[in-house]
């Protein structure tokens, strides 16, 4: 008997099977072809707004993402620099052939864990206690618990045109039994779709036409533990092209031939990254959309066309891809299409991500309406995390949303829940200037030392780390420059007036265009840039970083108030009628996410506080 069955190889799949097995619980994977483990069977990158920085939380929680990211990266590329810090990001491209192998190796290699080929069909339950799997060869498995992590594969149909055929992604077998497993134990489903764009042979586009797109200079990554990445001499670019009038006319000519507006689909689209018809549809005054052309691997002469999803009949994408600035003459290798698939209501799940209704059932990833390998992956990784501490009688790991994205990410899917595919965005997060790209590991790093995740070396070197940024920090606002110092030679070249009176190091890194890179020559600091950069960042928005964490503090005051699982709303007086269905509906675990319910306004709350005085 196996401790955790994980069904589904996807982001998901990997990060929650390799938490348990790294805990020493024995561990079954179950996938439909080893070959597609962590496959990307989208876009072939990891990252970008929000994303980037949930790779580095699942890195300082001791998930696998980063470091496979890093090793396979294609290009390394940091967004939104002229930004402020609690918006950039970094995302790599990836290759996709690599990025499959190295995961598969890290399984195969895994003790504790073994990879099955093989399809699940249902699940077996017994008193609403998940007890284990039944396989495709009608054998059982059992085991204590399941993680779920199906991504589109369940009942997954993939639509073309006014045509749709049964299966999963990239030609993949679909599940078709085991959302009826789950909805005759009283689990909701409901119809999601995404697509993906054609892919095209590279040596066909005439690049010269586009725009090139490189990636960032200076080293950077995901991992806290990579020591070394591709040069940047050594990386691939991307290029930029945009639609055209004509490209517009075709499609628009052509609408009703589009599996989205033919009426044969049923599910719900992502809405932050529809397909190139729905964005005419919805945004009808623009005059053109950009597209960027992505290299896919090294072992492959194919390019993704990031940005045009379509589910047009084969005959209508060649005529939209050859009105393309570049690709007048393109050879696809592989054409676009539109998947459905069933997908589980959120609401039905605790903030630990298992199941309220099936007890032992964790779930993560697509299944729980989600979009993106990144949100997949953080997703399997606390799913992973919390099965452990389920089998070892300990409290769930939780996280809040001042700590992480991640706690974003389910505080909004359990509280609010989803009608079409959720894509995590800087926007979410109101604690998005504490939850930044650099401080991923002072935020989680300790979560996933306790968690058994972060070996304790690692952990050593990151309070060593943390320690020497405290002292640099203490020492700025010791060091301090007079109107004898060379430093006012640094200060006219950024157009200041040398100074006249004396003014301590911290206080002259807040000045606009000071940075601690431009300062530590005058300082006689010996730390690192990276250490320099989290200074520099802490102490230019400690009055805006110092506010946030007081609003954050009013918010964990009201997480600490506990509410009854047992608790029957219907029966407090007082209570709104609107609010009384969505709290015995969401069942939340505190009165901070009662707080966040729609239709539960403060006078609810204030009874559910006079509830929680009395008792």
């Amino acid at each position: 008997m196996a401790d955790v069955i994980v069904i589904g190889g996807g982001h998901a799949g990997v990060e929650a099977a390799l938490a348990c097995a790294r805990n020493k619980k024995q561990t079954i994977l179950y996938t439909l072809h080893i070959d597609m483990i962590a496959s990307m069977p989208c876009n072939p990158s990891i990252g970008g707004p929000a994303k980037g920085i949930v790779v580095r939380e699942i890195d300082a929680l001791g998930g696998e993402m980063g470091k496979a990211a890093d090793a396979t990266a294609l290009q390394f590329k940091m967004l939104n620099t002229t930004k402020g810090p609690g918006v950039q990001c970094l995302r790599v491209q990836s290759d996709k052939i690599a990025y499959k192998q190295y995961m598969r190796n890290v399984l195969l290699h895994q003790e504790n864990l073994e990879v099955r080929e093989m399809m699940i069909e249902k699940l077996l339950v017994e008193n609403h206690r998940v007890k284990g799997v039944v396989q495709a060869d009608g054998t059982n498995e059992s085991a204590f618990v399941v993680i779920m992590t199906t991504g589109t594969f369940m009942d997954a149909s993939v639509l073309v045109g006014h045509s749709a055929a049964p299966s999963g992604p990239e030609g993949e077998p679909t599940t078709p039994d085991l959302s009826q497993s789950l909805r005759d134990w009283g689990i909701k489903t409901f119809r999601l779709k995404t697509g993906t764009p054609a892919r095209i042979l590279s040596e066909s586009i005439d690049f010269s036409k586009t725009e090139i797109q490189p990636g960032t200079k200076e080293p950077v990554c995901f991992s806290y533990e990579t020591k070394q990445t591709r040069p940047f001499e050594k990386q691939l670019p991307c290029y930029l092209t945009y639609t055209t009038a004509k490209t517009h006319k075709i499609i628009r000519d052509n609408l009703e031939q589009s599996a989205m507006y033919s009426g044969l689909v049923k599910g719900v689209g992502p809405r932050y990254c529809p397909s190139i018809e729905d964005k005419l549809v919805r945004f009808a005054d623009k005059p053109r959309h950009q597209l960027f052309l992505e290299p896919e691997s090294e072992s492959l002469d194919t390019t993704y066309v990031q940005g045009f999803s379509t589910s047009m009949p084969h005959d209508v994408q060649e005529a939209m891809l050859h009105s393309l600035p570049g690709l007048e003459h393109c050879v696809i290798s592989r054409y676009a299409y539109a998947i459905e698939y069933d997908a589980i209501n959120p609401l039905q799940m605790k903030p630990s991500l298992e199941s309220k209704i099936i007890e032992n059932l964790f779930t993560a990833g697509q299944i729980n309406g989600t979009s993106g390998y990144e949100e997949a992956a953080g997703q399997g990784l606390l799913a992973g995390i919390n099965a452990v501490k389920k089998l070892e009688g300990k409290e769930p790991l939780i996280l809040h949303r001042d700590e992480a994205y991640l706690g974003v990410l389910i505080d909004d899917l359990v509280t609010k829940g989803t009608n079409e595919p959720y894509r995590l965005l800087t926007s979410r997060a109101e604690y998005r200037l504490l939850l930044r790209h650099d401080n991923a590991d002072e935020r989680l790093c300790t979560y996933g030392y306790e968690a058994g995740l972060i070996s304790e070396e690692r952990y050593q070197a990151f309070a060593a780390m943390r320690n020497q940024k405290e002292q640099t920090k203490e020492a700025m606002r010791n060091i301090r420059f007079t109107s004898k110092d060379n430093v006012s030679t640094y200060l006219t070249q950024l157009g200041f007036e040398p100074l006249k009176e004396g003014i301590d190091a911290a206080e002259l890194l807040k000045r606009p265009q000071v940075t601690f890179a431009g300062l530590k020559p005058y300082l006689q600091l010996a730390v690192s840039d990276e250490i320099g950069k989290r200074v520099e960042i802490e102490i230019k928005y400690e009055g805006y970083i110092a506010k946030a964490k007081r609003d954050a503090q009013n918010l964990r005051k009201m997480e600490a108030r506990i509410l009854p699982d047992d608790l029957d709303y219907e029966a407090l007086p007082h209570l709104s009628l609107e609010a009384k269905q969505k709290l015995n509906q969401i069942r939340p675990h505190t009165m901070g996410q009662a707080s966040r319910i729609s239709g539960v306004n403060p006078a609810d709350l204030a009874v559910l506080a006079i509830y929680l005085e009395s008792r």
